[in-house]
């Protein structure tokens, strides 16, 4: 049974951004990955919570992401937090470069997943949150929590 091109097999989600940032805009982009990386990834191993992306000489870049090395391989397995490249088009990467020279705005991974056979990485501009943003979300989250209980023990 073959795949199909829409299929998706989530590998890592970085749940810090959802709290950290206001995600304005998201991106879906390509990695250059080597052998012994896409190996790990496909084992379900990948840490994004140091993660981010920046736009050096017209290309985009994932620095700080974990990706351990594979165990199975030899001498030549990949240094894990090595930066690699991001796979966007010209017109997305200048949008990029004009949004991110905003005062606080950055480019967060959100998640990596296979498209198929494809690695991508999910890459959202986001505007840092204020100490008191996340006390409201907190809040918040748990004022609606306390509704769910309250409609459920009714029922």
């Amino acid at each position: 049974m073959s795949a199909s091109a829409d299929d998706i097999k989530l590998i890592s989600t970085n749940r810090q951004a959802q709290h950290r940032y206001h995600i304005l805009e998201k991106y879906e982009a390509g990695l250059v990955l080597k052998g012994t990386e896409v190996k790990s990834l496909r084992a379900g191993k990948c840490n994004l919570k140091e993660g981010y992306a920046r736009i050096e000489n017209d290309e985009a870049w994932l620095v700080g992401v974990h990706i351990p090395e594979y165990t199975q391989a030899n001498r030549f397995n990949h240094e894990p937090t090595r930066r690699r490249k991001l796979l966007l088009n010209k017109r997305q990467i200048r949008r990029l470069i004009g949004q991110t020279q905003q005062k606080g705005l950055t480019l967060v991974p959100l998640r990596i997943y296979f498209r198929g056979k494809v690695a991508k990485v999910e890459i959202g501009l986001g505007q840092g949150k204020k100490q008191f943003d996340k006390r409201q979300a907190i809040a918040k989250r748990e004022s609606d929590r306390q509704i769910e209980r309250e409609t459920f023990r009714r029922r």
